[in-house]
């Protein structure tokens, strides 16, 4: 799954309209180019590859402030479609820390339950793994002993995801965050 796909189309969906050094400017702000390895040539790569698989529009250029014009884009119902697909996979499927991240800075995209159940989806994937990985046995043949060590790490890292996903989804369930389809005014403030 790419990341950078799912972002791109997260920016534009947020901001309604956007050209491209917004979509850029506004991933750069989050950090992107770190947690989910957004490039600027994979920012404008995916504009234009989007805008050839229908999921963008691309309006009439606008005049640039004090430079070329700028192409604007727009998010297709198709583009809709496939957002959803990304970011639903991005918090479910276990495996892709760029993804990931992606799918957490989309995650108030979605509705509240939504987001619940693929996190618990991400969770019986993430045990399911576990098991896998207790398992797995290095006394066989041709291993040599210390790639115990990777066996350990990675159950490490597989525990420590499991306790923070069981944690966002009781974040969630306790009402953090403002998630889709839900008022403004949750807590009574404007």
């Amino acid at each position: 799954m790419s990341a950078t796909r799912l972002l791109v189309l997260g920016v534009v969906r947020m901001a309604g309209r956007a050209h491209g050094y917004q979509v850029r400017r506004e991933l750069l702000t989050w950090g992107a180019d770190s947690w989910a390895n957004t490039k600027p040539g994979s920012i404008y790569h995916a504009l234009r590859k989007a805008t050839r698989d229908g999921l963008l529009a691309a309006d009439e250029p606008e005049a640039g402030e004090g430079g070329p014009e700028r192409t604007v884009y727009r998010l297709t119902d198709d583009g809709e479609t496939e957002f959803q697909l990304l970011l639903r996979r991005a918090l479910s499927e276990a495996g892709d820390g760029y993804a990931l991240s992606a799918g957490l800075s989309m995650l108030p995209a979605l509705r509240r339950e939504d987001a619940v159940t693929l996190l618990t989806l991400r969770v019986d994937q993430l045990r399911a793994s576990l098991a896998r990985l207790t398992s797995w046995s290095v006394t066989d043949v041709g291993k040599p002993e210390h790639v115990r060590e990777h066996v350990l790490l990675w159950t490490a890292q597989v525990n420590a995801e499991v306790e923070w996903a069981l944690g966002l989804v009781d974040r969630l369930r306790a009402g953090d965050y403002r998630m889709a389809g839900e008022d403004e005014d949750r807590d009574g403030e404007a």
